[in-house]
């Protein structure tokens, strides 16, 4: 049968699989280059504008500017995340396509925050000897090491929008989440979020634009994983409460004590 004989319906339906599953790489693609920009704009290597570079303003009103950059990418990242956002945009945005759509857009407000982003070059510290130096980038790297693993721990295809593509054309049966704590996830339940933190510390030469952009993420993060964790105890219950019972938030060292409830539960 040739494609002309198909059913109209049938092959706009097939078209627009291929449509969302193209649609969905080149928002992978455009992720692949937002991280390595932003890894860039760390360091200082490889970018033409990384965090202490570019024009400068008074540093009152870079602050400001600065602020406004982070506080756009939080409200945009954490909220396109939530459940209620997610029931609503998909009225407009097939559900194949919404996680890569999200994807998109985060990978947008960075750029555009690399774009606009303000230095302000006084200086907090700078290690002079080569092997702090050396030491602190190699942490930095570390960092970025311990977020690709823990991307690929929890699916990264699914994380990046791929997997719900390639799942509109196998149409999988409706799984019930299964609640998993595979490797890192048994010292941290945020191991992604601590390989960020690592980045945007681990510096060998930290400015205060660099200072305020590390600080101002790492409030974010703390809200975030407010509210990512009320969705997980919404979406596992009991056994996610027990977890975060027993596991650190981000710092590996640190263990929780079980509180009296949690005693009484048992």
């Amino acid at each position: 049968m040739k494609p002309q004989d198909l059913p109209e319906h049938r092959l706009s339906h097939s078209t627009g699989k291929v449509a969302g599953l193209l649609y969905s790489l080149c928002c992978y693609l455009c992720f692949l280059l937002t991280a390595l920009y932003l890894m860039g704009f760390l360091s200082g290597i490889g970018v033409p504008k990384d965090i202490d570079s570019g024009p400068s303003l008074d540093w009152r009103l870079a602050t400001l500017v600065d602020t406004l950059l982070i506080t756009l990418f939080a409200v945009q990242h954490s909220g396109m995340a939530r459940k209620g956002f997610k029931q609503w945009w998909t009225h407009f945005i097939p559900a194949p396509i919404e996680r890569a759509t999200y994807v998109l857009v985060t990978c947008l407000v960075l750029v555009l925050l690399f774009w606009l982003w303000q230095p302000i070059r006084a200086s907090i510290w700078r290690l002079e000897s080569a092997w702090t130096q050396g030491m602190l980038t190699g942490v930095f790297w570390i960092g970025w090491g311990v977020i690709l693993l823990a991307t690929f721990l929890i699916s990264h295809f699914e994380l990046l929008g791929i997997k719900q593509a390639l799942d509109a054309w196998r149409s999988p049966k409706p799984e019930n989440p299964t609640f998993k704590t595979p490797l890192l996830y048994k010292l941290v339940r945020h191991p992604l979020y601590l390989g960020f933190l690592i980045v945007f510390w681990a510096t060998p030469s930290m400015t205060a634009g660099h200072l305020l952009f590390a600080a101002l993420s790492t409030l974010y993060i703390l809200i975030g994983v407010h509210l990512e964790e009320r969705d997980l105890v919404e979406l596992f219950g009991e056994d996610y409460r027990r977890y975060r019972q027993r596991v650190a938030m981000l710092v590996p060292l640190i263990k929780r004590k079980p509180d009296a409830s949690s005693n009484q539960q048992k």
